[in-house]
């Protein structure tokens, strides 16, 4: 009889020192960013995944408790990046935002691993929808704008299904329905139907839409005789391919049902409110013909779902906001940290195929869930340890633990001390943690901006000041132009607390961005600010200097000048022993879009109050953080993060470079072909030689070499996120290293090495791991009494390669197994005994 044991086992080396993390865990509040394409495994309910418009493809197997990650090198969610599951194991399908395209992908390992689908017709062309057929999983149908498209082979091949009626607004996918070998695609040009598993197609002849009336979304489903069918409309002058969730406002007409084969078109708008409810996607399982939703948002800005269960003869508004009537809050709720305005609107729901009572939706900022047919919601993007009973009001300031969904932009993380933390963050302005970060709350007052970008702490527990804004996304490719960094921003501010970040006050308003503050470690009360505001050169952006900062509301600052060729964009601050300071600035773009040269590194002299250029020229366009290496005692080592730009000059600029001389000479150490966008670089303060690099679209970097000629760097393959911003060691716990990122939140991990012994019992057997210091080997013994004779003991990565494996002897001693060529990570190891697998486990190294 064939045996299977699963646990976890970690090998820990015996070793000296520190290294990549083996594991990164989600820090955080939960939620904050906007939730895409949803699905619901129609084997398993309570797994699905959702997609961020930050890049993350999230997933749960146990519908919403927590969740993990699809790892960046294998997909790049957005917003189209729907996964559709199939009776066939382990083979998935979804669309690939990776590398500046859009394409239809694949999965074959039940989402570990993922590649684009050979027949997919142009790389170029952005895939906007894609569907499949659950129980015939080669059958799938993808669009591109103005194209439809049929695969009968699992996408080795496609053939066209229907080009658009009308090229300027393109194919609108509002959904598909598989029903055997009969197939439906409602669209703005109407019912695509196939009655041949896709090989023809025909548009149904189906009357009653008015003539300015278009299908925006489609749904379906089949019992006994009756396909019934659902539909929102459109004007069709509103209706293209790319309008979102975003656009409900006036965008919805009317719903619609039809029995196929027997009737028209019929209104079905009984308990909607067209001036108050604006539905945008209809879901129903395939297999109840009378219970369907529809979501959206409502007059209040609130997100809005409705419920029919005869068909669309009268609706019910199932998620009552009210007073959180049925609904299980996290910190969004009436009377929470947020109210229902934070969500706003649904960008996608999502019903379980096989189970009417199974939906989910996601909007602005959260996931809610439900199992019971919409009757009562639960929050699904923090644990559920920290969220709030139905039917009273969210209780605001409380602490949350994060399951998971990590799904907004983190700019700094700071110890005030071992217990205290404040978390800059975008669009949820800031998170602060009381009990060394594993838990997170609003609990602060006087700082309501959108996003806080930097802090800077006085010695010994004093004054904490914060640089805020109401622009998010700062120095990101959106966020370069004048248009967008020279309105007014009325919470462009510093602010300050005395209490660690549990009140804030004003401290100066410039009406402009402040995205960076440092404070001279000279002088506590000399502090710089980076102000962005360039008005044609007019403006009051730069660099700002307060010498009297102890006496806090009523200090005084001072704009210095500008440094040559800028355009008033300074970033990053650090202010050197010496008194002297150094400053990037990044970059800026004119309204066509053209980078100029105004970026680069730059010297300030207090003495003279002049500035000199330092830059290399790979550094004119679009510079980020620059930092001073901290072993070397003259601070004349630095680094600085470069991205590359786009159309002529700025292309392939990118990467870190590196000074030993304060800027007189630079050298790129990286190559723009393999890194192409650097953001930051961090020292580890136990180890001189080993850094930590982030960059834009390629994942967290590390050195051992750093202080080399030619440092070497790889990638960090532990951590899942194609956009860390930068690193931060915890002061207070060696080892204990902090990741924040552009979309993906906080992630922690440890470098330190750990040794010891791991003890495996099991059901009478007993399997001992620990490190060998005499060969360098890890030893396994392993003990069962039922375990006679000769097997194999086998190692594979998690795509299934085959990494180990080795002729062992039972009960016969330890046995020896070499993991030197194995890099940190998660593998599977294995126990045969001839053809009968007895031993599955989970293998952590961490070195």
């Amino acid at each position: 009889m064939k045996q299977i044991f699963t646990t976890s086992l970690v090998i820990l080396a015996a070793l000296v020192g520190s290294a990549q993390p083996a594991s990164f865990n989600a820090k955080g509040i939960g939620g904050g960013g906007a939730i895409f394409a949803l699905s619901i495994n129609p084997a398993h309910n309570a797994e699905y995944y959702a997609a961020c418009d930050m890049g993350e493809l999230f997933h749960t197997t146990n519908f919403g408790d927590s969740y993990d990650q699809v790892n960046f090198q294998q997909l790049i969610a957005g917003h189209n990046s729907k996964v559709c599951f199939t009776s066939s194991v382990g083979l998935l399908y979804s669309i690939n935002y990776a590398n500046d395209k859009v394409v239809p992908v694949k999965s074959i390992d039940n989402g570990v691993t993922w590649t684009t689908l050979s027949g997919n017709l142009d790389d170029s062309e952005e895939t906007f929808s894609i569907d499949a057929d659950y129980n015939s999983p080669n059958r799938v149908i993808i669009s591109y704008y103005t194209n439809i498209y049929f695969s009968g082979d699992g996408g080795v091949t496609f053939n066209s299904v229907h080009t658009a009626l009308n090229s300027s607004a393109g194919n609108v996918v509002g959904g598909v329905v598989f029903d055997g070998n009969t197939i439906y695609i409602g669209t703005n040009d109407g019912v695509l139907v196939s009655t041949n598993g896709g090989q023809s197609w025909t548009t149904a002849s189906i009357g009653g839409l008015p003539a300015n009336e278009q299908i925006w979304s489609f749904a379906g489903a089949h019992v006994g005789t009756t396909t019934r069918f659902f539909c929102i409309t459109a004007a069709a002058s509103d209706i293209y391919v790319g309008v979102l969730g975003s656009d409900y406002y006036s965008f919805p007409i009317s719903i619609y049902s039809v029995d196929y084969g027997s009737g028209t078109w019929t209104p079905k708008m009984t308990g909607v409110t067209t001036t108050t409810d604006f539905p945008m996607f209809v879901r129903m399982a395939s297999n109840d013909i009378n219970t369907v939703y529809t979501a959206g948002s409502n007059s209040n800005s609130y997100p809005d779902i409705m419920k029919s269960t005869n068909a669309g003869a009268a609706w019910t508004h199932v998620f009552n906001t009210t007073s959180n009537q049925n609904i299980t809050t996290g910190w969004s709720g009436q009377g929470g940290d947020r109210n229902w305005g934070y969500g706003e609107c649904a960008f996608d729901l999502a019903v379980a195929s096989t189970s009417t009572n199974s939906l989910l939706f996601g909007d602005y900022g959260f996931i809610h869930k439900s199992k019971d047919g919409g009757s009562d919601w639960k929050q699904a993007y923090v644990d559920s340890s920290s969220q709030h009973g139905a039917g009273a009001l969210t209780a605001p300031n409380n602490s949350y633990q994060s399951c998971g969904l990590e799904n907004t932009s983190c700019w700094q993380v700071h110890w005030s001390n071992a217990s205290t933390l404040w978390s800059c963050f975008s669009d949820i302005r800031g998170i602060k943690s009381t009990d060394g970060g594993n838990s997170w709350s609003f609990n602060y007052t006087g700082n309501i901006a959108n996003s806080t970008y930097r802090v800077a702490h006085q010695p010994n527990g004093g004054t904490l000041f914060a640089a805020t804004s109401n622009i998010h996304d700062m120095y990101q490719s959106t966020r370069l132009q004048d248009a967008q960094l020279d309105a007014n921003d009325p919470q462009g501010k510093i602010l300050y607390s005395t209490d660690n970040g549990s009140s804030w006050q004003n401290l100066k308003t410039f009406n402009h961005p402040v995205f960076w503050i440092t404070l001279d470690p000279n002088n506590s009360n000399r502090a710089y600010a980076s102000v962005i505001h360039y008005n044609g050169g007019g403006g009051m952006g730069g660099v700002y200097v307060c010498s009297d900062l102890q006496n806090l509301a009523t200090s005084t600052w001072s704009l210095l000048p500008d440094p040559p060729r800028t355009e008033k964009h300074p970033a990053s601050i650090v202010v050197l022993n010496d008194g002297k300071m150094v400053c990037s600035y990044s970059g800026r773009r004119t309204s066509g879009g053209v980078f100029t040269a105004s970026s680069g590194v730059f010297i300030y002299n207090p003495a003279t109050n002049g500035w000199t250029d330092v830059s290399d020229t790979g550094m004119h366009y679009w510079t980020k953080d620059i930092t001073i290496d901290p072993n070397d005692a003259s601070q004349n080592t630095w680094y600085a993060g470069v991205f590359s730009g786009w159309g002529g000059p700025p292309n392939g600029l990118g990467g870190l470079y590196k000074t030993t001389n304060r800027g007189a000479n630079w050298t790129k150490l990286t190559s723009a072909a393999t890194i192409d966008r650097v953001t930051s670089c961090t020292f580890d303060p136990n180890n001189a030689n080993q850094v930590f690099m982030t960059t834009e679209t390629n994942g967290l970097w590390f050195s051992t070499t750093i202080n080399a000629a030619a440092p070497t760097f790889s990638l960090v393959k532990s951590y899942p996120f194609q956009q860390p911003e930068r690193v931060f060691f915890n002061p207070y716990v060696s080892g204990e290293v902090w990741v924040s990122s552009f979309g993906n939140g906080m992630k922690a991990g440890n470098v330190n090495i750990v040794t010891g012994v791991l003890e495996f019992k099991h059901a009478g057997t007993s399997l001992n791991v620990f490190p060998n210091p005499s060969t360098g080997l890890v030893e396994l013994t392993l003990e069962d009494q039922g375990l006679i004779g000769s097997g194999n003991l086998k190692v594979f990565d998690l795509n299934g390669k085959l990494l180990i494996d080795k002729p062992v002897v039972l009960n016969s001693g330890p046995i020896s197994l070499n993991f030197s060529n194995l890099e940190n990570g998660i593998y599977l190891i294995r126990l045969w005994t001839g053809d009968v697998e007895v031993r599955n486990q989970k293998l952590v190294i961490a070195r």
